[in-house]
């Protein structure tokens, strides 16, 4: 047996019987948000923040919304002291904001703590102690009766510090760290004890946060922890249930999303995720999480570059690519089929409907992203991602056997370059392929309206250019493109028919006015061209001769087709 071995591990113990019934629901509002970044965050740097740093990461969490900011470890760290005192003292906690500082249950920990917060106006004091199988047995040595003592210690010291400065608005949360981990008949226990010693009641709640501190199971056992908590936990009406969940497992978000279908009102994460191990629950994610199902997230996410560049600023985390939401790549298709899908359901979606693109969960313009990044042509790339890219940017309509035409042109410059092409690029392909301007060219054209007794309704003449020497062909048709192929046909022997032809006006800010696609047919053969101009008429008479040039360009052995004689 090799030493990767499964059997050394064992599977979480199943949650006593009870009756589940968070699978039923649907979340229906956004959580109360409390935000770690300058805490646990902090704590899970190489280089924790300094207190410039804090100030800044502070300043974004207050724009974005958030109404209550763990700031830190006091007791434990002067930088964190340092900062709680610059926050209070240079009144930089807005009225709706409260901050809450974080300390073990320890009397001189609890007491410095207090210290800190000297002035402040409302605070949570957020007091924890270790409670799981493998703390009680294997770093403490003590049994449930000698953790709970240590708790309800920690409790009455808070609880007598509180009592000492009663001008202050005090809300007090308890955590039994590594929830996850303990027994959730005993985690109810402890939290019941320190309900005692705090006396909470419906109109001043106590916190309870339910921490899953590492995540050893999958998040429907999570959710059904704080299910069993909530239906078991005494005062029910008086308790606000909270969860703090991490991301070793790689299901942060999914577990603190069921663990509010299962009755937690309170979420602590950071922005971003960053945290210990392998970080903490994502708020960014949990919030458009919430907004994709049409949920008010109650956070201002609308700037979503901003929030990535201050949390890399203040971290040093640089975030990737293929972030949920945010990241630079989430919102933009290579594939082919995905590059078709989104910029045919981009074309159909109505102002005033509910959103339905096709891989774009949401539209991307609500945080801050255009169009721009939604699609790009590589390698893997086909027909709609090219269309679309020239659409966007040029106001290029390619009609679908233009398309076809096009498609392996770029497909080929995408391999040799490895990477994507531009859209410029992209439109210098189509006219380095689909457009010939000699040797011959046009000078001047004339449409009239043929007699009454003519059936074929118009009457052209058309001035050429070959090689320097101008003729004039005259022809008539059903309309001025017709004609003109007729009198082609009628002068030079050929036997070319318009078999498909598009053409509209290009946007303000481009060279051309109008642009016109030509597809025409010499017996079995198709040839695409393109051409641009002032107006659609010029531009279509330019496709058709782009047309003839690329037909006589070579006649499939190599030699030049009949264009040689036909000036003279």
């Amino acid at each position: 047996m090799s030493r990767f071995d499964h059997r050394k591990y064992r599977p979480a113990p199943r949650v006593p019987a009870f009756n589940r019934t968070w699978p039923d629901r649907d979340l229906e509002k956004a959580p109360i948000w409390v935000s770690e970044d300058l805490r646990d965050g902090n704590q899970a740097l190489l280089e924790p923040m300094t207190v410039e740093q804090k100030q800044r990461l502070w300043k974004l969490l207050v724009d974005i919304g958030v109404k209550e900011i763990m700031v830190g470890f006091p007791s434990a760290s002067q930088p964190d002291y340092d900062f709680v005192r610059w926050l209070i003292e240079e009144d930089q906690i807005p009225h709706d904001v409260t901050i809450a500082a974080l300390t073990q249950s320890r009397e001189h920990l609890i007491d410095r703590t207090f210290e800190s917060l000297e002035g402040v106006s409302k605070a949570i004091i957020h007091l924890y102690n270790s409670t799981s199988t493998v703390q009680r047995e294997r770093v403490f040595e003590m049994d449930k009766a000698g953790i709970t003592n240590i708790a309800v210690t920690g409790a009455k010291c808070v609880r007598k510090n509180a009592d000492a400065r009663p001008g202050v608005d005090w809300r007090l949360e308890y955590s039994p760290e590594s929830f996850s981990s303990t027994e959730v008949e005993y985690a109810i226990d402890i939290c019941e004890a320190v309900m005692d010693v705090w006396q909470p009641t419906p109109e001043h709640k106590i916190i309870l946060n339910l921490p899953n501190t590492v995540e050893l199971a999958g998040p429907h056992y999570h959710a059904d922890q704080i299910e069993y908590f909530c239906q078991h936990i005494k005062n029910r009406d008086s308790v606000i249930v909270s969860v703090h969940t991490h991301n070793d497992r790689g299901g942060a978000v999914a577990a603190a999303e069921l663990a509010m279908l299962a009755g937690a009102e309170r979420v602590e994460g950071t922005l971003l995720g960053n945290g210990e191990r392998t970080g903490n629950m994502d708020m960014v994610i949990l919030a458009m999480n919430l907004y994709g199902q049409g949920i008010d997230p109650e956070l201002d996410l609308s700037d979503p570059d901003e929030i990535i560049r201050v949390v890399h600023e203040c971290t040093g985390i640089a975030l990737h690519p293929r972030h949920p939401w945010v990241g630079e790549l989430v919102y933009t298709a290579f594939s082919g089929s995905h590059q078709d899908a989104i910029r045919k359901s981009l074309r159909k979606q109505g102002a005033n409907e509910h959103w339905q693109v096709a891989y774009l969960p949401i539209d991307p313009r609500d945080i801050g992203r255009d169009y721009q990044a939604v699609i790009r042509v590589n390698s893997q790339s086909g027909k709609g991602g090219m269309a679309f890219l020239l659409e966007r940017d040029f106001g290029i309509n390619l009609p679908r056997w233009m398309m076809l035409s096009l498609a392996p042109h770029v497909q080929a410059a995408s391999e040799q370059v490895t990477g994507e092409l531009s859209s410029g690029r992209i439109r210098q392909l189509l006219f380095e392929h689909f457009y010939r301007c000699n040797p011959i060219s046009l000078v001047d054209y004339g449409v009239y309206r043929s007699s009454a007794d003519d059936k074929q309704g118009q009457m052209i003449s058309v001035t050429l250019d070959q090689n320097g020497q101008r003729f004039t062909l005259e022809g008539h048709g059903n309309g001025p493109l017709s004609a003109f192929v007729n009198a082609w046909n009628t002068h030079t022997g050929d036997n070319m028919v318009i078999a498909d032809y598009a053409e509209h006006a290009l946007s303000a800010g481009s060279d051309a006015d109008a642009i016109a696609f030509v597809q025409l047919r010499a017996g079995t053969v198709r040839i695409p061209a393109v051409a641009e101009d002032s107006d659609t008429v010029s531009a279509s008479m330019k496709a058709i001769i782009s047309a003839i040039n690329l037909s006589h360009e070579t006649d499939g052995t190599g030699q030049r087709g009949g264009l040689t004689a036909l000036a003279s």
